[in-house]
Protein backbone atom coordinates (compact mmCIF):
# COMPACT_ATOMS: atom_id res chain seq x y z
CA UNK A 1 0.00 0.00 0.00
CA UNK A 2 1.12 3.82 -0.64
CA UNK A 3 1.46 5.90 2.16
CA UNK A 4 1.75 9.59 1.24
CA UNK A 5 2.19 12.15 4.01
CA UNK A 6 0.34 15.14 3.60
CA UNK A 7 -1.28 18.05 5.48
CA UNK A 8 -5.08 16.39 5.88
CA UNK A 9 -5.76 14.03 8.25
CA UNK A 10 -5.82 10.62 7.67
CA UNK A 11 -9.80 10.96 8.15
CA UNK A 12 -9.99 13.64 5.62
CA UNK A 13 -7.51 12.18 3.22
CA UNK A 14 -9.75 10.91 0.16
CA UNK A 15 -8.44 8.88 -3.25
CA UNK A 16 -9.20 11.69 -5.21
CA UNK A 17 -7.62 13.11 -8.60
CA UNK A 18 -4.89 14.59 -6.41
CA UNK A 19 -3.78 11.46 -5.11
CA UNK A 20 -3.82 9.86 -8.66
CA UNK A 21 -1.81 12.37 -9.88
CA UNK A 22 0.88 12.11 -6.06
CA UNK A 23 0.95 8.44 -6.87
CA UNK A 24 2.41 9.18 -10.35
CA UNK A 25 4.68 11.79 -9.05
CA UNK A 26 5.71 8.85 -6.89
CA UNK A 27 5.90 6.83 -9.51
CA UNK A 28 8.22 9.01 -11.73
CA UNK A 29 11.23 8.61 -9.41
CA UNK A 30 10.64 4.95 -8.02
CA UNK A 31 10.57 3.44 -11.71
CA UNK A 32 13.82 4.77 -13.45
CA UNK A 33 15.21 2.51 -10.68
CA UNK A 34 13.34 -0.39 -11.45
CA UNK A 35 13.11 -0.41 -15.26
CA UNK A 36 16.89 -1.12 -14.68
CA UNK A 37 17.19 -4.21 -15.54
CA UNK A 38 19.97 -4.89 -13.06
CA UNK A 39 17.57 -2.92 -10.78
CA UNK A 40 14.51 -4.63 -10.19
CA UNK A 41 12.56 -4.38 -7.13
CA UNK A 42 9.34 -5.71 -7.94
CA UNK A 43 7.97 -8.76 -6.04
CA UNK A 44 9.31 -11.93 -6.92
CA UNK A 45 6.09 -12.89 -8.70
CA UNK A 46 5.92 -9.81 -11.37
CA UNK A 47 9.66 -10.16 -11.59
CA UNK A 48 10.04 -12.71 -14.12
CA UNK A 49 7.18 -10.77 -16.29
CA UNK A 50 8.83 -7.96 -16.08
CA UNK A 51 11.73 -8.93 -17.15
CA UNK A 52 10.12 -10.60 -20.29
CA UNK A 53 8.58 -7.31 -20.65
CA UNK A 54 11.66 -5.96 -20.60
CA UNK A 55 13.04 -8.87 -23.06
CA UNK A 56 10.19 -7.71 -25.18
CA UNK A 57 11.05 -4.40 -25.69
CA UNK A 58 14.93 -4.88 -26.57
CA UNK A 59 16.83 -2.13 -27.06
CA UNK A 60 13.89 0.11 -28.52
CA UNK A 61 11.55 2.87 -27.70
CA UNK A 62 8.32 1.19 -25.74
CA UNK A 63 4.98 2.26 -25.07
CA UNK A 64 2.57 0.77 -22.10
CA UNK A 65 -0.54 1.58 -22.06
CA UNK A 66 -3.09 0.29 -19.76
CA UNK A 67 -7.17 0.20 -20.40
CA UNK A 68 -9.85 -0.37 -17.26
CA UNK A 69 -11.64 -3.57 -18.76
CA UNK A 70 -11.99 -5.75 -21.93
CA UNK A 71 -15.12 -5.21 -23.60
CA UNK A 72 -15.87 -2.09 -22.85
CA UNK A 73 -16.49 0.88 -25.29
CA UNK A 74 -14.05 3.31 -24.67
CA UNK A 75 -11.15 1.13 -24.37
CA UNK A 76 -12.68 -0.53 -27.85
CA UNK A 77 -11.93 2.98 -29.38
CA UNK A 78 -8.24 3.66 -27.92
CA UNK A 79 -6.67 0.58 -29.09
CA UNK A 80 -8.61 0.20 -32.61
CA UNK A 81 -6.94 4.06 -33.15
CA UNK A 82 -3.83 2.41 -31.57
CA UNK A 83 -3.74 -0.73 -33.88
CA UNK A 84 -4.64 1.78 -36.78
CA UNK A 85 -1.25 3.99 -36.11
CA UNK A 86 0.37 1.05 -35.17
CA UNK A 87 2.57 1.27 -38.45
CA UNK A 88 3.48 4.84 -37.43
CA UNK A 89 5.36 3.73 -33.81
CA UNK A 90 7.16 0.98 -35.95
CA UNK A 91 8.41 3.51 -38.23
CA UNK A 92 9.80 5.45 -35.00
CA UNK A 93 10.94 2.00 -33.66
CA UNK A 94 8.78 2.05 -30.62
CA UNK A 95 7.44 -1.78 -29.45
CA UNK A 96 3.48 -1.10 -28.09
CA UNK A 97 2.16 -2.74 -25.70
CA UNK A 98 -0.97 -2.70 -24.02
CA UNK A 99 -2.61 -4.16 -20.66
CA UNK A 100 -5.83 -4.68 -19.10
CA UNK A 101 -7.26 -6.67 -16.07
CA UNK A 102 -9.02 -9.67 -17.80
CA UNK A 103 -7.97 -12.75 -18.90
CA UNK A 104 -6.38 -14.06 -21.69
CA UNK A 105 -9.20 -15.60 -23.21
CA UNK A 106 -11.00 -12.12 -22.96
CA UNK A 107 -8.47 -10.37 -24.73
CA UNK A 108 -8.45 -13.42 -27.50
CA UNK A 109 -12.14 -11.98 -28.24
CA UNK A 110 -11.89 -8.38 -27.69
CA UNK A 111 -9.63 -8.57 -30.40
CA UNK A 112 -11.40 -9.44 -32.60
CA UNK A 113 -13.77 -6.60 -31.89
CA UNK A 114 -11.71 -4.02 -32.11
CA UNK A 115 -10.51 -5.12 -35.50
CA UNK A 116 -14.35 -4.98 -36.39
CA UNK A 117 -14.61 -1.97 -34.89
CA UNK A 118 -11.43 -0.51 -37.10
CA UNK A 119 -13.17 -1.78 -40.23
CA UNK A 120 -10.30 -3.35 -41.87
CA UNK A 121 -10.53 -6.68 -43.51
CA UNK A 122 -7.22 -7.11 -44.35
CA UNK A 123 -5.93 -7.23 -41.10
CA UNK A 124 -6.73 -10.60 -39.22
CA UNK A 125 -4.03 -10.49 -36.10
CA UNK A 126 -3.98 -7.94 -33.48
CA UNK A 127 -0.67 -5.46 -34.03
CA UNK A 128 0.70 -5.84 -30.61
CA UNK A 129 0.23 -7.63 -27.46
CA UNK A 130 -1.83 -6.97 -24.42
CA UNK A 131 -1.01 -8.00 -21.07
CA UNK A 132 -3.50 -10.08 -19.09
CA UNK A 133 -3.24 -8.25 -15.46
CA UNK A 134 -6.33 -10.02 -14.57
CA UNK A 135 -4.94 -10.84 -10.81
CA UNK A 136 -4.76 -6.76 -10.81
CA UNK A 137 -0.58 -7.29 -9.43
CA UNK A 138 0.93 -5.58 -12.30
CA UNK A 139 -1.47 -2.44 -12.40
CA UNK A 140 -1.00 -2.52 -8.46
CA UNK A 141 2.88 -2.49 -7.92
CA UNK A 142 2.56 0.21 -10.89
CA UNK A 143 -0.20 2.46 -9.06
CA UNK A 144 -2.38 2.38 -12.21
CA UNK A 145 -5.61 1.75 -10.17
CA UNK A 146 -8.35 4.50 -10.52
CA UNK A 147 -10.28 3.97 -6.88
CA UNK A 148 -12.74 6.49 -8.04
CA UNK A 149 -13.76 4.05 -10.71
CA UNK A 150 -15.04 0.29 -9.94
CA UNK A 151 -16.26 -2.93 -11.71
CA UNK A 152 -19.51 -4.30 -10.60
CA UNK A 153 -18.19 -6.11 -7.98
CA UNK A 154 -16.41 -2.73 -6.34
CA UNK A 155 -13.21 -3.45 -7.55
CA UNK A 156 -11.12 -0.37 -8.93
CA UNK A 157 -10.12 -0.34 -12.39
CA UNK A 158 -7.28 0.46 -14.03
CA UNK A 159 -7.02 4.23 -15.14
CA UNK A 160 -5.62 5.10 -18.60
CA UNK A 161 -1.89 5.07 -17.89
CA UNK A 162 1.04 5.94 -20.59
CA UNK A 163 4.33 4.86 -19.75
CA UNK A 164 6.99 6.00 -22.59
CA UNK A 165 10.20 4.11 -22.18
CA UNK A 166 13.87 4.41 -23.96
CA UNK A 167 15.79 2.48 -25.20
CA UNK A 168 18.08 2.71 -21.73
CA UNK A 169 15.22 1.37 -19.80
CA UNK A 170 14.24 4.55 -18.34
CA UNK A 171 10.71 6.15 -17.92
CA UNK A 172 10.53 9.06 -20.42
CA UNK A 173 6.81 10.33 -19.74
CA UNK A 174 3.80 9.28 -18.09
CA UNK A 175 0.58 10.41 -18.57
CA UNK A 176 -2.55 9.57 -16.77
CA UNK A 177 -6.18 10.03 -18.09
CA UNK A 178 -9.15 8.75 -15.87
CA UNK A 179 -11.40 5.87 -16.81
CA UNK A 180 -14.07 7.90 -18.26
CA UNK A 181 -11.68 9.69 -20.77
CA UNK A 182 -9.89 8.27 -24.14
CA UNK A 183 -6.52 9.35 -25.24
CA UNK A 184 -5.04 11.40 -28.01
CA UNK A 185 -2.82 8.56 -29.76
CA UNK A 186 -1.65 11.23 -32.08
CA UNK A 187 -0.69 13.38 -29.38
CA UNK A 188 1.29 10.51 -27.98
CA UNK A 189 3.09 10.00 -31.44
CA UNK A 190 3.75 13.93 -31.28
CA UNK A 191 5.38 13.55 -27.79
CA UNK A 192 7.37 10.59 -29.22
CA UNK A 193 8.74 12.32 -31.79
CA UNK A 194 9.63 15.18 -29.45
CA UNK A 195 11.26 12.85 -26.94
CA UNK A 196 13.09 11.04 -29.56
CA UNK A 197 14.73 14.53 -31.25
CA UNK A 198 15.74 16.18 -27.76
CA UNK A 199 17.40 13.08 -26.90
CA UNK A 200 19.57 13.12 -29.96
CA UNK A 201 19.64 17.13 -30.25
CA UNK A 202 20.64 19.67 -27.61
CA UNK A 203 17.51 21.30 -28.51
CA UNK A 204 13.92 21.86 -27.06
CA UNK A 205 10.22 21.52 -28.38
CA UNK A 206 8.07 24.51 -27.81
CA UNK A 207 4.39 24.72 -27.09
CA UNK A 208 2.15 22.47 -30.33
CA UNK A 209 5.45 21.55 -31.81
CA UNK A 210 5.27 19.32 -34.46
CA UNK A 211 7.98 17.98 -36.39
CA UNK A 212 9.56 20.03 -39.33
CA UNK A 213 8.79 23.38 -36.56
CA UNK A 214 11.51 25.36 -35.45
CA UNK A 215 12.61 24.33 -32.12
CA UNK A 216 13.97 26.10 -29.29
CA UNK A 217 17.85 26.42 -28.42
CA UNK A 218 17.81 25.82 -24.34
CA UNK A 219 19.43 28.59 -22.51
CA UNK A 220 22.46 26.38 -20.93
CA UNK A 221 24.11 27.05 -24.26
CA UNK A 222 26.24 29.80 -24.50
CA UNK A 223 25.48 32.07 -27.85
CA UNK A 224 28.93 31.74 -29.38
CA UNK A 225 28.64 27.52 -28.51
CA UNK A 226 25.00 28.15 -30.07
CA UNK A 227 26.17 29.92 -33.21
CA UNK A 228 28.30 27.06 -33.90
CA UNK A 229 25.82 23.80 -33.24
CA UNK A 230 23.40 25.79 -34.84
CA UNK A 231 24.73 26.37 -38.30
CA UNK A 232 21.27 27.09 -39.69
CA UNK A 233 20.92 29.99 -37.61
CA UNK A 234 19.46 31.30 -34.15
CA UNK A 235 16.95 33.28 -34.05
CA UNK A 236 16.40 35.36 -30.77
CA UNK A 237 12.69 36.80 -29.47
CA UNK A 238 12.99 40.76 -28.38
CA UNK A 239 11.33 40.92 -24.98
CA UNK A 240 10.64 44.05 -22.70
CA UNK A 241 13.15 41.99 -20.20
CA UNK A 242 15.81 42.13 -22.78
CA UNK A 243 16.59 38.95 -21.93
CA UNK A 244 17.71 36.44 -24.10
CA UNK A 245 16.21 33.19 -23.63
CA UNK A 246 13.71 32.78 -26.33
CA UNK A 247 16.06 31.19 -29.32
CA UNK A 248 14.71 29.42 -32.02
CA UNK A 249 16.44 27.30 -34.52
CA UNK A 250 15.11 25.11 -37.64
CA UNK A 251 14.70 21.75 -36.78
CA UNK A 252 18.44 20.16 -36.67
Amino acid sequence: MHHIHSGLSQSQFTFSLLHLLLLTYEFSFTFLLKLKIEQITFKSALRSSFKAFLIFLSHRWGILFSHPRDYTPVCTTELGRAATLSPEFAKRNVKMIALSIDSIEDHHGWSKDILAYNNDETVTEFPFPIIADDKRELAVELGMLDPDEKDQSGMPLTARCVFIIGPDKKLKLSLLYPATTGRNFDEILRVIDSLQLTAQKRVATPVDWKPGDRVMVPPSIPEEEAKCMFPAGVYTKELPSEKKYLRYTPQP
